[in-house]
């Protein structure tokens, strides 16, 4: 039992006389097991306390970087707002950097600022290109860690990736439109905000592999470089279903669902499975609604506090809790929403 406290204050925490623990301790035999479990319990119980000594008081002030559509931005600012007291005693402050869409040079700059102006730390969502990997590693070498959400920069320094294992995300994707599609005749529509951002890259490579071996046969129809915005979505989707009149179904990887559906009501199209990526406010309203079919989910709030207390750990003020897993993949349909959204009634 490897521990920095004195006997005493290990006593004092179980309960037990000091002699008891020094037996315990040294392990000089004639204690019960439950005496044993006690004493590694006080340890455990001493460990979390001085965790707590240690960030209580401290301001962490975090700088939140995104180049994501504003609804995806504005359910990562929620999150974090709502998740602020379960960061207590310490006091989280953050800057946030939204984009929707810009050139790479605009959000190394941002990242170069913020190197240069100092921070506890970044969580970044940004394409993967080597020029923002580079300014990555120069906010690493300033002393400022940076945690990626979502979408990854594997071969950045950044200190963890927090967000769902994508490859997972899209073979699950495929398994649910085979499923459902049986074997109805038709091609399925996949949609991209753009090929640089690694989840999504990953999500197609997943879902692309995971077809071919349960429906071979099947065409997929790529639809890319919209940023997710919806206007664009909706041009883009368009193109593609006057192109191909035997697309019968979506797996979105990027958003813009409302508009994807769009275009498909306004050339009198139905969409017969729709598999979507992410609980925002617009996926939730057309999940109730049965326009999505399900949602890929990962609990953002759950996401947001790792991303902050991996930020916390890099600055020493909590313990290492060792490698950083996947968040769990949720398969939401409109009778599992989430604690917190109504469920939908069922009508037959």
């Amino acid at each position: 039992m490897r521990h920095p406290y004195p006997i005493r204050e290990i006593a004092r925490q179980a309960g037990l006389s000091t002699a008891t623990v020094d037996r315990v301790l040294n392990d000089r035999g004639n204690v019960r097991e439950s005496t044993i479990r006690e004493v590694r319990e006080a340890i455990r119980d001493l460990d979390r306390q001085q965790a707590q000594v240690r960030i209580g008081g401290r301001t962490f002030m975090i700088d939140i970087v995104m180049q994501t559509p504003e609804r995806f931005s504005t359910a990562v600012r929620e999150a974090l707002e709502a998740e602020l007291p379960s960061l207590h005693p310490a006091v989280v402050r953050s800057r946030f950097h939204f984009r929707e869409t810009c050139p790479s040079e605009e959000l190394i700059g941002t990242l170069d600022k913020i190197a240069k102006r100092g921070s506890q730390g970044v969580i970044l969502k940004a394409p993967d290109v080597p020029e923002i990997g580079a300014a990555v590693g120069r906010l690493v070498a300033a002393g400022i860690p940076v945690v990626t959400l979502v979408t990854d920069l594997p071969h950045s320094a950044r200190l963890a990736y927090i967000g769902i294992d994508n490859r997972a995300a899209g073979a699950t994707a495929a398994y649910l439109l085979q499923q459902w599609l049986g074997d109805r005749r038709g091609n399925v529509l996949t949609t991209i905000s753009r090929g640089s951002f690694r989840g999504e890259e990953e999500r197609e490579m997943g879902f692309r592999s995971a077809m071919r071996l349960v429906d071979p046969k099947r065409s997929l129809v790529e639809v890319t470089d919209s940023d997710g915005l919806d206007a664009t979505q909706r041009e883009l989707v368009l193109e593609a279903l006057k192109r191909d009149e035997d697309i019968v179904a979506v797996y979105s990887m990027g958003g813009g669902n409302l508009a994807t559906l769009d275009a498909f009501e306004a050339l009198g199209r139905s969409c017969a499975v729709f598999v979507a990526h992410d609980l925002d406010h617009d996926n939730t309203r057309l999940l109730r609604e049965r326009r999505l079919s399900a949602v890929l989910h990962h609990d953002l709030r759950q996401d947001v506090r790792r991303a902050c207390q991996t930020i916390m750990r890099a600055n020493k003020a909590l313990p290492d809790d060792g490698p950083t897993l996947p968040s769990a993949i949720q398969v939401v349909t409109p009778f599992n929403l989430p604690p917190g959204v109504s469920p939908v009634p069922f009508l037959g």
